[in-house]
């Protein structure tokens, strides 16, 4: 019979056996093997879900920014670039407020590390390569504008990696057959 990894499963097959559990039991160590599985798994659900909205996040920008300009259906790198640096900008101004309402003396407040933190964390992908709509291609743009801002619809965008240095677009390599 195979072992139940699942802790509701490992719980319920214990509640059914009679007296009490040993320390150095298999019973024992087959619970604590499946609390530990089950929080380690709550962990990833949480980190990938904060990963997901962190992304979403950038892309809701874009598209608030893009779907007006109806005229336009290809954006350069440049523009790219400098709508990222846009996205950035807003936390950055942010931070300039909070600090500004710094009192002297006072430790800094949670809200303005978080801040401090994510600014750090975007500029750092900036400079690295920040995941982003692919802006050049045309029929991504068009599906930019009429996303419904669901996780599940942006499958259907193309995604290329923008950095600050980028000087064009990165070129899609192609296998030569033999």
């Amino acid at each position: 019979m195979p072992l139940a990894h699942n802790l509701n499963k490992v719980s319920k097959n214990l509640s059914k056996s009679t007296g009490s559990m040993h320390i150095k039991g298999r019973k024992f160590k087959q619970l604590n093997r499946a609390t530990v599985r089950d929080k380690k798994l709550k962990l990833q659900k949480i980190e990938s879900v904060e990963r997901k909205s962190n992304e979403l996040l950038i892309v809701s920008f874009l598209q608030e920014q893009i779907v007006n300009d109806v005229n336009k259906p290809t954006y350069t790198l440049s523009e790219i670039q400098s709508l990222i640096e846009q996205f950035i900008n807003q936390d950055r101004q942010q931070l300039e407020q909070i600090k500004r309402e710094h009192r002297k003396g006072r430790p800094i407040s949670n809200k303005q590390k978080l801040l401090a933190e994510k600014v750090k964390h975007e500029e750092h992908l900036f400079a690295t390569g920040y995941k982003v709509p692919d802006l050049s291609h045309e029929e991504t743009v068009t599906r930019l504008r009429n996303w419904n801002g669901t996780t599940g619809a942006t499958t259907g965008l193309k995604f290329i990696n923008i950095s600050k240095d980028m000087k064009e677009f990165p070129t899609v390599e192609v296998e030569m057959k033999e």
